[in-house]
């Protein structure tokens, strides 16, 4: 098979023959239809975080595809079915983080595209109890940025507790942010778009956001103020300052959560207003495998010719080098 490879930290990933991985006791052989792109596939590449992947490795986080054979263990009735192949490609399943429901915090996890070898391949092997079955009706190509940006918004906004009527302001309409837009509708927030792009204000616009603030433009902390402030801010975008904005535009009582990876950021965060306003700080990390089910109940089939919806726009073409 064919799979793009890093075969060096921060050099450019090499389309090479492998061979077909076989899958072990536990395992499942996924032939890979759609993949999506995640900037975490780049700082993996690049080795720029503090635990670096070892060379060389298949990178890729957000892979769907189908099950061509099982390792021994496997029901073989699973062979043809459809599964996503997320980050969270292991945990041990008896440490108090996973069998507590934050399977996502276990210190014995593996990640897909990072520790172990991922999706921008033609086949990939995947720990059958973390390849999550995608449902009949959500395309491959719909589900491939699901399987992370997805679930990491989704995640962030069940965190966030959002209720019906709270006003939420994402900061950051990318990749993550305009998922996140999205989900605090569907719990029925009302919502705030901040970015420094028109265009991507335009776009915050066509998926229902009920105000957008150019923070380029307009200062947000002071526009969200006259709105009455946020309920919860959700902070996606990688610039610290952005981080520092959400915070400042909560309402008593407000929840920020911490999303996005600024390179070397620090949060100032001011402890008089924290402690009297009542505010929450969360970080949030992508999502479980019962998270992720969760996203693709919500993910309505798309009409012949329609966005998905939640819409993407983050979804790559399958990782064969045919097309």
């Amino acid at each position: 098979m064919r799979a793009a490879v890093v075969t060096k930290l921060g050099a450019p990933l090499e389309v090479r023959e492998v061979p077909v991985p076989v899958p072990a006791a536990g395992q499942v052989l996924v032939r890979l239809e759609a993949s999506g792109i995640c900037h975490t596939d780049i700082h993996a590449a690049n080795g720029d975080w503090p635990v670096k992947p070892t060379p060389p490795f298949v990178p890729g986080h957000e892979g769907v595809g189908v099950i061509d054979a099982v390792g021994r263990g496997i029901d073989p009735a699973r062979v043809g079915t459809r599964v996503a192949v997320p980050w969270l490609g292991h945990a041990c399943g008896e440490c108090s983080y996973c069998v507590s429901g934050w399977e996502t915090l276990c210190e014995q996890q593996r990640n897909t595209g990072y520790s172990v070898d991922g999706c921008y391949a033609e086949h990939t092997v995947a720990d059958a109890r973390y390849a999550v079955p995608v449902p009949d009706g959500v395309s491959s190509m719909d589900a491939a940025p699901l399987t992370c940006a997805g679930v990491t918004t989704y995640k962030a906004v069940k965190v966030a507790a959002v209720r019906s009527a709270e006003r939420v302001a994402v900061f950051g309409i990318g990749g993550l942010g305009h998922l996140a837009l999205q989900y605090a509708r569907i719990a029925g927030g009302f919502t705030v778009a901040v970015d420094v792009e028109d265009d991507k204000l335009a776009l915050a616009r066509d998926l229902g956001a009920d105000h957008t603030v150019n923070a380029r433009a307009t200062d947000p902390v002071a526009a969200i103020a006259e709105l009455g402030g946020v309920d919860v801010a959700i902070a996606t975008a990688a610039s610290p300052r952005s981080f520092e904005q959400a915070f400042a535009s909560l309402r008593r009582g407000g929840r920020l959560v911490c999303v996005g990876l600024p390179a070397d950021g620090v949060l100032p965060v001011p402890v008089f207003d924290l402690v009297l306003k009542g505010i929450t700080v969360v970080g949030s990390i992508v999502g479980t495998r019962q998270d992720l089910a969760e996203v693709f109940a919500c993910t309505p089939p798309a009409a012949p010719g329609s966005s998905p919806s939640p819409a993407s726009s983050t979804t790559s073409t399958a990782p064969s080098p045919k097309s």
